[in-house]
């Protein structure tokens, strides 16, 4: 059962709406130099809004473990995502929460990306490279590279994804999850009804005996 993360949330009647289609997570972004940064007070409103069995995801860029803990209690979240260069000590020291690593694949996937990190984090997650954004370029990668990660790292496929290809890139990655931004959105953070729609019509075909949980089951069951 393909799991479902729509990210980028900073309204609640976003959230409520992906959550009442069927997301099993949303992500508050928490970098201040995204288009989608949400304000951590902000997102525990909305989170204290949301039913108990959706994951509430965090998303962070070279943050340090005490700030993210800080952060983590106060929305609160269930799952860190790390974005940017980090220690695996740094992912060791918040094990009490999932924790998902981040490889931007460019031209390949190197071992030395997702190597150091494998036993600190509970699911990788596969997004576009790009300079100047971590996340939400609204671009593809090839998918194939997700291919070279070992078959029992839980993989959550991100990077461009929409209605109009969500069921190929499941059909090509087999992913676990997959990571749903702008290819939602009529703006930066501004998620469109229509396409949260469209897209969650197109995953009824591949999620046919979904059903919410009381508890979250994302980034693992």
């Amino acid at each position: 059962m393909v799991r479902v993360k729509i990210c980028g949330i900073t309204r609640l009647e976003d959230a409520r709406r992906a959550v009442d289609l069927g997301a099993d997570a949303v992500g508050f972004i928490f970098y201040r130099k995204s288009p989608r940064f949400v304000e951590p007070g902000h997102a525990a409103e909305i989170s204290a809004q949301l039913p108990p069995g959706v994951c509430r995801v965090g998303v962070f860029v070279d943050t340090p473990p005490e700030a993210i803990r800080r952060i983590a209690r106060e929305v609160p979240l269930h799952a860190i995502q790390f974005h940017g260069p980090y220690l695996p000590e740094a992912a060791g020291a918040l094990s009490d929460f999932k924790r998902i690593g981040v490889v931007r694949v460019r031209n390949d996937i190197l071992p030395e990306q997702w190597q150091p990190y494998r036993r600190h984090i509970d699911a990788m997650l596969l997004d576009t490279y790009r300079r100047d954004a971590y996340g939400g370029t609204g671009q593809p990668f090839a998918w194939q590279h997700a291919k070279q990660l070992p078959e029992d790292l839980r993989l959550i496929l991100a990077g461009g994804l929409g209605p109009d290809n969500i069921l190929q890139a499941i059909n090509d990655v087999r992913p676990y999850a997959v990571d749903v931004n702008s290819g939602v959105e009529s703006a930066p953070g501004v998620k469109d009804a229509n396409k949260l729609h469209e897209l969650f019509q197109q995953l009824r075909k591949v999620r046919r005996d979904w059903q919410r949980t009381d508890r979250p089951v994302f980034p693992i069951a």
